[in-house]
């Protein structure tokens, strides 16, 4: 990811992201061997969450991206990791969450989400690792090794479609929540009526 300022995400930037994981998909075929490593390009900022300022101006920025960003990710056929290279901030969290693994920077970073008090803000990546909201930390020069060595461990393991099918058994009921209240593949068009005619 690389997006100024901060790898804030507008609905231009998760679309961004969304055609990536699709274009990954289509260029390994199904059932494909692989993984895939999602990081940012600064070393101090993962993500700093949502852009607030296309949300005010635009109430449909995160049913048309932020939900089917995190709906693509969770959804996706083969490992996800994150290497959560700096700051993660709001919406971040959910971001860097949404994969299979995250790998935190173990110098450089604070993991919160301010506008929600879950009693999980870490004050860095050894807390992180300790409260389990991260997978791994490693030295900033070695955050990509450590990823890459995770990705080679799953990889095997989504091929023939299985690690898709158990990562859907596992977060069906999240995803079906966020297909119903984006695009995700087709908006939903359909709700329940409220009365009988």
């Amino acid at each position: 990811m690389q997006k100024s300022p901060e790898n804030r995400l507008d609905q231009q930037f998760c679309q961004e992201i969304i055609r990536a994981f699709n274009s990954i998909c289509e260029t390994l075929g199904p059932n494909s061997e692989g993984a895939v490593i999602t990081r940012g390009q600064d070393s101090k900022f993962f993500c700093t969450g949502l852009d607030l300022e296309e949300c005010e101006r635009n109430p449909n920025a995160n049913a048309d991206g932020f939900y089917p960003l995190l709906h693509t990710i969770l959804d996706f056929p083969l490992p996800t990791i994150a290497l959560v290279t700096g700051h993660t901030f709001g919406a971040g969290c959910p971001l860097a969450f949404a994969h299979d693994y995250r790998i935190m920077n173990s110098r450089r970073g604070f993991m919160c989400m301010p506008p929600v008090d879950l009693g999980c803000i870490s004050r860095g990546g050894k807390e992180a690792l300790q409260d389990g909201l991260v997978d791994a930390i490693a030295e900033p020069e070695d955050m990509l090794l450590v990823a890459v060595e995770l990705a080679r461990k799953w990889a095997p393991k989504a091929k023939a479609g299985v690690y898709g099918l158990l990562g859907s058994e596992l977060r069906g009921e999240m995803s079906r929540s966020l297909q119903q209240i984006s695009y995700v593949h087709s908006r939903s068009t359909f709700s329940p009526g409220i009365s009988k005619i």
